[in-house]
């Protein structure tokens, strides 16, 4: 049952789950009940078994005023999960600004003899997250309900459209546009930029698809090989699929293996005729090797040939000391930085969120991701005015046991961006209930409050071996509420401590989450609209009679 849970629940909408079971920090009741404000509806599913031992937290502000609408444990700790990526994402829009752009340069090291270039060229990795595979013809960056990289974990997971390899085949474009034919030398990847901290997942300097290898099976007729397509297609990775197609209504269960340098990839299993096409990834080991690969291939694509061997290592040893004199012949400009905000925080994309303290590091100077961190720490304290002391953070996905969040320090960093010229950029990059992102998975039909609330979930999940049943560590959300007005309040909502027996349980305690955003979401449109009830008429002045 374990292996089973733990490969369903690493990411669900939550997407961002912890999968350990930590010591919570519920703290004694207090002699006041806190939950005295708070309508029937919501101390109900307060109330449920699932809860018995577990604490709650919740806090709502009107941050026009300041005023505290609703309000229980505000300054407690909480484990948050992936409500951490606010904090996160907020110090690296400040940082690199919405409108950044990461440049991905090539150089061309050695001598050029009409269109041969004698020497090598070198692609210097800038930490661009998607290097142009999710970007679509408008300039912005796709994405799905549920990402491709949670494939293995969640259900339903699926494929953006767009070319993974979409980035590399321009550079190669404008590297044969610069007059080069052929490259008597080699193609390196230089990763110097920063040095790939010790957080999962990784993030790494130059990052194709993902850093994984996306495998797609289709179900044919019972009796037969599943139908397989993968992406993206680069040498030396090779693929085969044992997967067969079982009677409709049958087990889909694929798994999937892959050798020491994962290269050599093998899918086994079953999927049920009537399924859906499922999707399940498998890790690139080794990023500079695979890009250098990549690139050699998109070269030859575009009609430039390299002398040297496709495959192998990257030979990172012959790049040099710097670029001076080496003339650039191709670079890959990115989308705005507030593309990536979007795409991190709808999907939770934790590659990425790890990726943004490098991104940030790397601003400041230093090759070392976790640098990052004090610039967060110097933008909560100087710009947006939030105690820092009320987080606690040791990567940026917040998939370790020591990040921490309080109701009020989220609630604060909330209501600073609404002060700010971005406040509607940072909102709207946010899942919105209903419709995109993560938030697209609940409050999809006869939901009052479907595209009114902008926020962000998260989920820290373990399995209780003592008694057998899930333990919810954590399941957090936190953003705006926005009232049939257009008036905005900020929020958290967030339980530590649930227990659920099995996997309907989870999904029950994750809808409680959401269902009680979507009450407080429509006890503000209420009061908001009782207040402008209570105005009172505003009547013509009366004529003023002149003798």
């Amino acid at each position: 049952m374990r292996s089973t849970i733990r490969g369903r629940l690493r990411a669900w909408g939550i997407l961002g789950v912890t999968l350990a079971v930590v010591a919570g920090t519920a703290a004694a009741a207090p002699a006041e009940d806190p939950r005295g404000d708070l309508s029937p509806d919501i101390t109900a599913i307060m109330n449920k078994p699932a809860y018995k031992h577990a604490q709650w937290g919740l806090l709502e502000i009107d941050p026009e005023d300041g005023r505290v609408v609703h309000s229980m444990y505000p300054d407690q700790f909480f484990m948050p999960g992936s409500t951490v990526k606010l904090i996160t994402i907020s110090g690296a829009w400040h940082a690199l600004g919405p409108d950044h752009r990461f440049t991905t340069p090539v150089n061309a090291i050695g001598v050029r003899n009409g269109s041969t270039l004698t020497g090598n060229l070198a692609l210097v990795a800038q930490g661009d997250l998607t290097m142009g595979g999710r970007t679509k013809p408008d300039g912005s960056v796709d994405f799905t309900p549920i990402d491709h990289t949670y494939a293995d974990d969640v259900p339903g997971a699926t494929l953006t459209p767009e070319d993974p390899l979409a980035g590399l085949d321009e550079i190669a474009r404008q590297v044969r546009d610069s007059g080069i034919t052929t490259v008597d030398g080699d193609v390196v990847i230089d990763p110097r930029l920063f040095a790939p901290p010790p957080i999962s997942p990784q993030p790494t300097p130059l990052i194709i698809n993902d850093n994984v290898i996306d495998l797609l099976s289709t179900p044919t007729t019972p009796g037969q090989p599943a139908q397989l397509s993968w992406r993206p297609q680069v040498a030396p990775y090779q693929v085969t699929s044992e997967v067969r197609t079982v009677d409709a209504g049958g087990t889909t269960d694929i798994q999937v293996s892959a050798s020491p340098d994962g290269t050599n990839i093998t899918l086994s299993g079953t999927i049920a005729a009537d399924s859906k096409p499922a999707l399940k990834i498998s890790p690139v080991q080794d990023p500079n090797a695979f890009g250098r690969t990549a690139l050699i291939e998109a070269l030859g694509r575009a009609g430039v040939t390299v002398t040297a061997p496709p495959t192998g290592p990257n030979p990172v040893g012959t790049l040099p000391a710097s670029y001076a004199g080496d003339p650039q012949v191709a670079a890959f400009v990115s989308p705005p930085y507030r593309e990536y905000a979007k795409l991190i925080l709808n999907v939770s994309h934790n590659l990425g969120a790890n990726l943004a303290l490098c991104n940030i590091a790397v601003g400041r100077g230093s090759s070392n991701c976790f640098d990052g961190f004090p610039v967060i720490h110097d933008f909560l304290i100087g710009t947006a005015n939030v105690d820092p002391t009320q987080f606690q953070m040791a990567d940026g996905r917040g998939d370790v046991p020591v990040d921490r969040v309080t109701p009020a320090g989220l609630n604060q960093l909330l209501a600073y961006w609404l002060r700010t010229p971005d406040a509607d950029a940072f909102r709207t990059s946010l899942p919105i209930l209903g419709v995109s992102g993560t938030g697209a998975l609940f409050c999809t039909t006869d939901c009052p409050a479907k595209g009114k609330v902008f926020a962000k979930p998260g989920t820290i999940i373990g399995f209780d071996q003592l008694n057998q049943q899930l333990a919810i560590n954590a399941q957090t959300y936190a953003g705006y509420l926005e009232a049939d007005d257009g008036h905005l309040f900020t929020f958290f909502v967030g339980v530590n401590g649930a227990a659920a027996p099995g996997i309907q349980g989870f999904f029950d305690v994750n809808d409680d989450v959401d269902e009680i955003a979507v009450i407080l979401q429509q006890e503000a449109c209420a009061e908001r609209s009782h207040r402008k009830a209570a105005l009172p008429a505003i009547r013509p002045s009366a004529p003023v009679v002149r003798p």
